[in-house]
């Protein structure tokens, strides 16, 4: 598949990961707000790491979690994408949309914008029959994007995440599912 270089969005550019993000991605994932639904916060040679990750599932699929700019500053403000579950679970192999942005940017509809743009490049573009998105329980600002962007809730499909303690309040999951077909009704909803 050709690499998916760039989305855009009508505030948003979704784009290929510069060098220069890593001061700011690196701020974000050291933040305790942005990073209190996850195990640990990131060091910056761990954020660095992970833009590794993300450059290496582009160069091997065509498609990874972009680098998220307000078109308005052009300020780097997060990540959204669009990558393969890492995990063995009941619902994998399987695609996960997600996303992760700077505080001082939340609340303003970014996240969710950004979502419909990865969701609609991966049905349209990737041509996945299914998508999935999953987060801890506790993490309702997630969940409430997972349902703006027309993902459904599967309760059976709920699971421990591995490589969380299991006693970690932050090891139970909920899985949001969102087909093709459903895409489609949300679009001529």
């Amino acid at each position: 598949m050709e690499p998916i270089l760039e989305l855009e969005s009508a505030r948003l550019i979704l784009r290929q990961w510069r060098d220069t993000d890593l001061p700011e991605f690196a701020r974000m994932c050291a933040d305790p707000q942005v990073m209190r639904y996850f195990p640990a916060k990131l060091s910056h040679l761990e954020s660095a790491a992970m833009i590794g990750r993300i450059r290496g599932h582009f160069a091997e699929y065509g498609f990874g979690l972009w680098a998220l700019q307000r078109k308005d500053s052009g300020e780097f403000i997060g990540l959204t994408g669009l990558q393969h579950v890492s995990f063995e679970a009941d619902f994998t192999p399987a695609v996960e949309i997600g996303w992760r942005l700077a505080r001082e940017h939340w609340g303003l509809g970014y996240a969710s914008e950004a979502a419909w743009t990865a969701l609609r490049c991966g049905f349209d573009r990737v041509q996945r029959d299914e998508i999935v998105a999953f987060t801890t329980e506790a993490n309702m600002p997630s969940q409430k994007v997972m349902q703006a962007i027309g993902m459904h809730y599967d309760p059976q499909a709920d699971f421990a995440r591995p490589k969380v303690a299991a006693d970690d309040p932050l090891r139970h999951h909920v899985l949001y599912r969102i087909t093709r077909a459903q895409w489609l009704d949300t679009l001529h909803g």
